[in-house]
């Protein structure tokens, strides 16, 4: 075997093993724990009206628009829960929470403290439902 063969050999299993890293990494990438993004020792609770549930992979998305007591001032906020497939298996339905419905939100607050946004921990509606990061968990439909 000459040099050449081996020096082929050598760019190809570099190569081949630069690949198999960014594709192994790419996945857990993606997919961040909820404590890199959200801070577990700052509790938080809004009270607003939802304006637009989503449904997506890999996390569902609660925004709603929270009111400030003090100024007034209408804000957006966004709560990460769990995965569509969980809360959709665990009983919960498109049709539950709708935009136009009051809500409690009870989560804790993105490590970004400037960015209206949160994790999810518990949803209250009006008529007393509780929802869970991955769906009901009082009244109709809870398991």
């Amino acid at each position: 075997m000459g040099p050449e063969v081996v020096m082929q050999r050598s760019v190809f299993a570099v190569l081949a093993s630069s690949l198999i890293a960014l594709v192994t990494g790419v996945p857990a990438w993606a997919h961040h724990s909820f404590s890199a993004s959200y801070d577990t020792t700052q509790s938080i609770t809004v009270h607003g009206v939802i304006t637009e549930v989503l449904l997506r992979n890999p996390h569902s998305w609660f925004r709603l628009n929270v009111k400030d007591p003090t100024t007034g001032k209408v804000e957006e906020w966004s709560f990460e829960a769990g995965t569509p497939s969980g809360m959709i298996r665990n009983g919960y339905k498109q049709s539950i929470i709708k935009p136009g419905a009051e809500v409690t939100i009870k989560g804790y607050r993105a490590r970004d403290a400037s960015q209206p946004r949160g994790m999810l921990r518990e949803l209250t509606t009006a008529d007393g439902q509780v929802f869970g990061m991955f769906g009901p968990q009082e009244g109709p439909g809870a398991k």
